[in-house]
């Protein structure tokens, strides 16, 4: 492995949530863990604070794995859905790129996009909320 592959692999480890990742290529070998343990100072809080990104009402589609999130099958291409689409049960809302691969998220029903909660490019964690839906 090329030192920009692997500075290119330690970036996208350092900004996903995985704790640990092993690559093995062609008798290559490399393992990366994150320190899990954090110190943390007593601190007091008046409120609890609410999740930003977290829709108020409606059924949720989250994100199955930790990767970067794509509204369009392609850059310039239109997204799979927008809010007002409405989709059959298995068709495709976004893609999730992890370590170079592509996977679909299929919708969960018949259902109209009620709203898109991720940004385009960006990346999701597991169970990060992308789309708000209402089933049909």
């Amino acid at each position: 492995m090329e030192f920009q592959e692997l500075y290119g692999l330690m970036d996208r480890f350092a900004a996903s949530g995985l704790t640990a990742l092993e690559w093995e290529r062609g008798g290559e070998r490399i393992a990366l863990r994150r320190d899990t343990a954090v110190s943390a100072a007593p601190v007091s809080v008046s409120a609890p604070a609410a999740a930003p990104t977290e829709p108020e009402q409606g059924e949720v589609v989250r994100a199955p794995l930790v990767g970067a999130f794509y509204a369009a099958p392609a850059p310039g291409e239109p997204p799979y859905v927008t809010p007002g689409t409405q989709v059959k049960k298995g068709d495709t809302l976004c893609l999730i790129e992890a370590m170079k691969m592509m996977s679909e998220v299929p919708a969960p029903a018949d259902c109209v996009v009620e709203e898109v909660l991720a940004k385009d490019g960006e990346a999701v964690g597991v169970d990060a909320p992308l789309f708000r839906i209402r089933r049909v």
